[in-house]
């Protein structure tokens, strides 16, 4: 084939002499290396939304114990209240003191 010939065969077909068998084997561990990036970058993405689905879990938890302890708050409130302690302690007949504290006062003794 002559010079002119073959350029009017590069010119219809430009792609022909790039993917010939040896240039595929000289880019093998290049194909290689981009197949490992892919498989690194699906890893990723899976591991990703797996750390997301942790956290939302985490998060659902959290709010369900913060409502847990902001009940359980209210009611001990609720239960030390002047009014709700007389009636837990009138089964056991105590009755609040209408009479006011007075302080004992112990003699100190000599030695």
């Amino acid at each position: 084939m002559t010079a002119e010939a073959k350029k009017k065969n590069f010119i219809k077909n430009p792609l022909k002499g790039l993917f010939n068998y040896q240039w595929i084997l000289n880019n093998i561990p290049f194909f290689l290396f981009l197949s490992a990036l892919t498989i690194i970058y699906i890893a990723n993405g899976h591991h990703a939304d797996q750390v997301i689905r942790k956290i939302n879990a985490t998060q659902d938890e959290l709010k369900e114990l913060q409502f847990n302890y902001k009940t359980l708050k209210s009611e001990v409130m609720y239960k030390s209240g002047e009014e709700q302690i007389v009636k837990a302690a009138e089964p056991l007949q105590l009755m609040v003191s209408k009479e006011m504290p007075f302080q004992l006062v112990v003699p100190k003794q000599k030695p």
